[in-house]
């Protein structure tokens, strides 16, 4: 099937998938922890032999993220400014910084997260629910809200609802997006750590001048009533 858009080098585009019928895709810490790291190094000019790394295929460890990104970095072939990793589904705003960069990324991506994914679980087929999906954003105003909505993702495991009913808890709802590392919400909002170098915040507009900015940005769509 052909895609409706075509991606060109210095434009953004916001590009998400699910479960083939709609399955969990990340079912445990290791698997968010795996794509992550796939994430970061398959964002590179040359293949990277995954299988050269120690314990690869043991968990993906706290010890083992350092491992990761201690690797010496390469050119990426695309930009990310923003991600989130959903228990079904998945999203990732990036910048074309190489052309047929996102297409190249994102064949490497999904291939090897099924590969891991079917041989964890002795099984076979496709994992994603066919081509990758994109949206191509050419104006400020949508490329900024899908910082907000991109990282406020996980609040709909908490409250499904909560964008046509309202926040009913936002104490709570503070709480799970300062405990929920499968997003680039922590980086955002200050959190050292190394997966921070799966973005490219440059490549973007500056939005943000500092964290306060960006929280503050996620309050207002906290506190937004249809």
């Amino acid at each position: 099937m052909s895609r409706k858009i075509s991606f060109a080098v210095d434009e953004f585009y916001h590009l998400y998938n699910r479960g083939v019928d709609k399955r969990v895709v990340f079912d445990n810490d290791s698997d968010y922890r795996r794509f992550l790291i796939l994430l970061y190094l398959c964002n590179r000019s040359r293949p990277f032999q995954i299988d050269r790394l120690p314990e690869w295929r043991g968990s993906a460890s706290s010890e083992f993220i350092e491992v990761v990104f201690n690797e010496p970095s390469d050119r990426k072939i695309v930009a990310i400014g923003s991600y989130c990793l959903m228990p079904n589904h998945f999203h990732i705003l990036v910048r074309e910084i190489k052309e047929g960069g996102i297409s190249e990324f994102m064949h490497r991506l999904s291939t090897a997260y099924t590969m891991y994914f079917n041989t964890s679980r002795e099984r076979t087929g496709s994992l994603f629910q066919g081509r990758f999906k994109a949206e191509h954003v050419n104006n400020d105003r949508h490329l900024k809200y899908l910082y907000s909505y991109i990282n406020l993702n996980p609040v709909k495991l908490i409250q499904t609802d909560w964008k046509e009913k309202g926040i009913k808890n936002l104490k709570r709802v503070r709480e799970h997006l300062n405990s929920f590392p499968y997003s680039s919400y922590f980086d955002y909002t200050g959190k050292s750590r190394k997966l921070s170098q799966i973005l490219s915040t440059t490549a973007f507009p500056l939005y943000f001048r500092n964290q306060s900015d960006f929280i503050a940005e996620v309050e207002t769509w906290l506190n937004y009533e249809n």
